[in-house]
C-alpha cells in the first residue's frame, strides 16, 4: 500500500514534475515545481487555505509519482506535455466554446497549398485567424487559389507519367504535376495570398478590378459579376477587422472573466494593427485570488499546441512566474516574447475596449446559462419524484443501452453516459454481441452488454470503473427486470434502473420504476431530456452497426486463403458469379479463371475442403438449465446469457 506521509520524505528537493493520482491509477492532476519536496507538501499540509478544487483534489489522492529535470524550464515542457497526453480531471483543460476556422498556408511542402483548418498543428505551415465566419474564410480560400492559380490537390510528389487531375482539364490549376510553373513563380502567388491574409489588401483589390473590367468589356458579364462578388467578400472581411493601434503590430490579448456560465479565459488576436479575431475557452471554476495561475495555466496550454506565438502577449496581471514563460514562449516562438500588463497608455485603452467586448460575451453566455438552469430544474424535479429527492440530488450520471442489428446480423450494443445533463463522448462505450445466437434477442443482447460492462467493472478496469447513479432502459418493465436480473447478479442491486414505457405510437409515455409508472405529459424538460438520451444512444448503436456492416460486406471468406489477392477474388467472384459456386469448382475450373494457375487453384479447394472438416468437428455447446429457477417471473435472468453464481458477498464463485 502506498504510504503517502513516508513517501513525503523521500521527494528531492529539485525541479521536477509530480503526478498525483486516485484510487484506480488514473493521473488527476500534474504540476511543476522548483522543488518537488516542497510543492508536493503543500497539499498535504493545512487545508484551511487552499481554494475549494484543491481540497476537493487531496481528498482523492491516493498516491502520487514524480519525474525530476535539470531546471525549471524542463520541468515546465514536461508538464505541458504530461497535461496534453493524460489531460486529467483537476488540471485546466482548455475546452473552446467555439472553434472558429484558420486559414493554413502549408509552407512545409514543395508546393504550398491554402486551406481552412480548425486544428493548429506543428508542421511548418502559417496559420491566418481565427476567423468567426466560416461562409467568408471558405470564399477568400476560392478567391485566392483561383486568382493565384495555386495547387488544390493534396498530392506531394509527382512521378514521370502523372495524371493530371479534373482542376487541370477544366484550367482551374496551371498544372503543377505537369512541371509547367517553375518553383519561384509559383512562391510569388504564394507570397502575395499570405500578404492579403496579413491584411495588405490594396494590391489584390487593384488586380480584381482590373479582371472585372476586362471582363465586362468583353461582354463577359457572368465572369465580371464574379469578380464584383470577391471585391465585396474581400471589402467585408476588411469591415470586420478594426483598427485599434496607431502602428501594425502583431499580438495577442489575454483576459479572464466569470460569471453564472463559470469561468472563461478569452484570447483576442491584433494582426497588423487590426482586431482580427476572438476565441474563448471554458475553465471550470476558479478562485479570485488564483488568477495569476489560470493565466499562467492557460498561456502554457495555449501556445504549446499553438505555433502562432506573437512579439508580446497583453495580460490583466502578470503571473509569478513571467519570467520563466516568456523564456519558454521565446522559445516556441524562436525569438523573444514579451508578456506586458499594460498600466497605461493605448495598449491599456485597447484591454479596456476588449473588455467591453468579454462583458458583454459573458452576459449573453449567463443568459443562456439562466435558460439551460431553469431546464436542469424541471429535469431534477421530474427525478426527484421518480427516485425521491435525496438520491435524484445525487444523480449526476446517467447510462442508457441500446442494441442494433439488420435482421439478427452484426448484433451490437452501445452505451451513452450523460453527466450533469449533458453527453460524456469520451466514455461512451460500444460492444460487438457474442453470446446470443442470431443475435435477434434484444433482451438478451443487452443482458450481455450490462453483464460485459459491470464485469469489467468489478475486475477494476479503469475505463469502467465510474458507475452510473441511474441506468436509463429503452424499453418498459420488462427490460427493467432483465437489466436488474444482472445487476443483482454481479453485487450492483444499489443502481436503480428505469425504464422508458411506450404507446401504441411507439412514442415514449412514462418512466417506468419499482413497478411503478411516472407519466411524462406535462412535465415537458424531462420528457425532452429522456428523448434526448434515447436518440443519442439509438444513433450511437446505429452508427457502430452501420460501420460494422460496412466493413463485413466488404470481406470475403475468399481473404483467407494463401495466393488469393485482390485482383484473383474478383477475377473468381465474376467468372463464377458467387462463393458456393467457386466452392463447388475443380482446380482445373479455378485455374481457367483470369489472373488463376493451378496452385492458386488447389489453394482454393484445398481452403474450402479443410473448412468443411472443421464445421463437421465443431457441436452445439449444450446449455445447463436449472429447473428449480422460474425463468419467466420478473427479475428473472432468461436463458438468454450465462450469468456467474455468487456468494454472500457478492463474489463470483
Amino acid at each position: 500500500m502506498f504510504d503517502i506521509q513516508a513517501e513525503l520524505k523521500k521527494l528531492p528537493d529539485s525541479p521536477g514534475v509530480y503526478l498525483h493520482k486516485d484510487r484506480y491509477g488514473q493521473i488527476i492532476y500534474v504540476g511543476k515545481a522548483i522543488s518537488l519536496r516542497k510543492r508536493v507538501r503543500q497539499y498535504f499540509q493545512s487545508s484551511k487555505n487552499q481554494a475549494p478544487k484543491v481540497r476537493s483534489m487531496v481528498e482523492h489522492i491516493a498516491e502520487f509519482d514524480y519525474i525530476t529535470c535539470g531546471s525549471e524550464m524542463e520541468a515546465l515542457m514536461l508538464e505541458c506535455n504530461l497535461i496534453k497526453q493524460y489531460e486529467p480531471k483537476y488540471n485546466i483543460l482548455l475546452r473552446d466554446d467555439k472553434t472558429y476556422p484558420y486559414i493554413k498556408v502549408t509552407l512545409g511542402e514543395k508546393f504550398p497549398r491554402i486551406l481552412k483548418t480548425r486544428r493548429i498543428v506543428n508542421d511548418g505551415s502559417k496559420y491566418f485567424g481565427p476567423y468567426p465566419d466560416a461562409g467568408a474564410v471558405n470564399t477568400i480560400i476560392e478567391l485566392l487559389n483561383d486568382l493565384y492559380s495555386l495547387k488544390r490537390c493534396s498530392t506531394a510528389v509527382f512521378p514521370v507519367g502523372f495524371s493530371p487531375c479534373l482542376n487541370y482539364h477544366i484550367k482551374r490549376c496551371r498544372g503543377i504535376c505537369q512541371g509547367n510553373v517553375p518553383k519561384d513563380e509559383y512562391m510569388q502567388g504564394v507570397e502575395k495570398a499570405m500578404d492579403f491574409l496579413q491584411g495588405k489588401n490594396h494590391e489584390l483589390l487593384d488586380r480584381l478590378k482590373e479582371r472585372m473590367e476586362a471582363a465586362s468589356e468583353a461582354l463577359d458579364f457572368e465572369e465580371a459579376a464574379r469578380y464584383r462578388d470577391y471585391i465585396n467578400d474581400v471589402n467585408t472581411l476588411a469591415e470586420k477587422q478594426r483598427v485599434v493601434l496607431a502602428r501594425p503590430e502583431n499580438l495577442d490579448i489575454v483576459l479572464l472573466s466569470q460569471g453564472l456560465s463559470g469561468a472563461h479565459a478569452v484570447l483576442f488576436t491584433v494582426r497588423e494593427g487590426k482586431l482580427s479575431g476572438r476565441e474563448s475557452f471554458y475553465l471550470g471554476e476558479f478562485s479570485a485570488e488564483s488568477r495569476e495561475e489560470i493565466v499562467a495555466e492557460f498561456i502554457k496550454q495555449y501556445y504549446y499546441a499553438n505555433v502562432m506565438v506573437p512579439k508580446e502577449i497583453l495580460v490583466d496581471r502578470l503571473p509569478k512566474d513571467a519570467a520563466l514563460l516568456e523564456e519558454w514562449l521565446g522559445v516556441q516562438r524562436g525569438s523573444k516574447v514579451s508578456l506586458t500588463a499594460p498600466a497605461r497608455g493605448e495598449k491599456r485603452a485597447l484591454m479596456d475596449l476588449v473588455r467591453k467586448d468579454v462583458d458583454q460575451m459573458l452576459k449573453d453566455l449567463d443568459e443562456r446559462t439562466r435558460r439551460q438552469l431553469e431546464k436542469e430544474q424541471a429535469v431534477q424535479l421530474g427525478l426527484a419524484q421518480l427516485l425521491g429527492e435525496e438520491k435524484a440530488a445525487d444523480t449526476h450520471r446517467i447510462e442508457s443501452y441500446d442494441i442494433s442489428h439488420l435482421g439478427g446480423l452484426d448484433a451490437v450494443g452501445a452505451m451513452v453516459v450523460f453527466y450533469d445533463g449533458k453527453p460524456l463522448r469520451k466514455a461512451y462505450r460500444r460492444f460487438r454481441i457474442k453470446t446470443v445466437e442470431g443475435g435477434n434477442d434484444d433482451t438478451g443482447s443487452m443482458q450481455e452488454v450490462l453483464f460485459r460492462r459491470f464485469s469489467r467493472a468489478r475486475e477494476g478496469d479503469p475505463s469502467f470503473s465510474e458507475l452510473p447513479d441511474l441506468i436509463l432502459m429503452d424499453g418498459g418493465i420488462g427490460q427493467v427486470h432483465a437489466a436488474e436480473a444482472v445487476l443483482n447478479a454481479l453485487g450492483y442491486n444499489d443502481i436503480p434502473v428505469a425504464g422508458l414505457a411506450k404507446d401504441d405510437k411507439h412514442r415514449t409515455r412514462a418512466l417506468v420504476f419499482r413497478e411503478e409508472e411516472l407519466p411524462l405529459k406535462g412535465r415537458q424538460e424531462l420528457f425532452a431530456y429522456c428523448g434526448t438520451i434515447q436518440e443519442e444512444v439509438h444513433r450511437f448503436a446505429i452508427d457502430y452497426h452501420h460501420n460494422l456492416r460496412g466493413k463485413s460486406m466488404s470481406r470475403s471468406v475468399l481473404d483467407g486463403i494463401p495466393g488469393i489477392g485482390e485482383k484473383r477474388k474478383m477475377a473468381l467472384l465474376s467468372e463464377f458469379g458467387s462463393v458456393d459456386a467457386i466452392k463447388g469448382a475443380t482446380a482445373y475450373e479455378l485455374s481457367q479463371a483470369p489472373g488463376m494457375n493451378l496452385k492458386a487453384a488447389e489453394e482454393v479447394v484445398s481452403y474450402f475442403a479443410r473448412q468443411d472438416e472443421e464445421n463437421a468437428k465443431r457441436t452445439r455447446p449444450e446449455v445447463e438449465i436449472d429447473d428449480s429457477v422460474d425463468y419467466s417471473a420478473p427479475g428473472g435472468i432468461g436463458r438468454q446469457v450465462s450469468l456467474p453464481a455468487v456468494d454472500e458477498d457478492g463474489v463470483i464463485i
